[in-house]
């Protein structure tokens, strides 16, 4: 739950997130990787979540596979 007196939209939006699945993972990375990444997906169309989300994909798949 948000802290303070969140809006209504707020809360919301936590709640459809919880149910959905989403979780936040936070990281840091250099500021040039990042910029470059940003630049990339734009180029390409795509968000950086959505690009984020399938190399994560990937390579777990990748993983998987060669373990097994």
């Amino acid at each position: 739950m948000p802290k303070g007196n969140p809006k209504a939209r707020t809360i919301a939006a936590e709640k459809y997130q919880k149910k959905a699945g989403y979780m936040t993972k936070g990281f840091k990375i250099k500021r040039d990787v990042a910029e470059e990444f940003a630049e990339a997906c734009h180029a390409a169309g795509v968000s950086q979540a959505a690009q984020i989300t399938q190399l994560m994909k990937d390579f777990a798949k990748k993983i998987k596979d060669d373990t097994q």
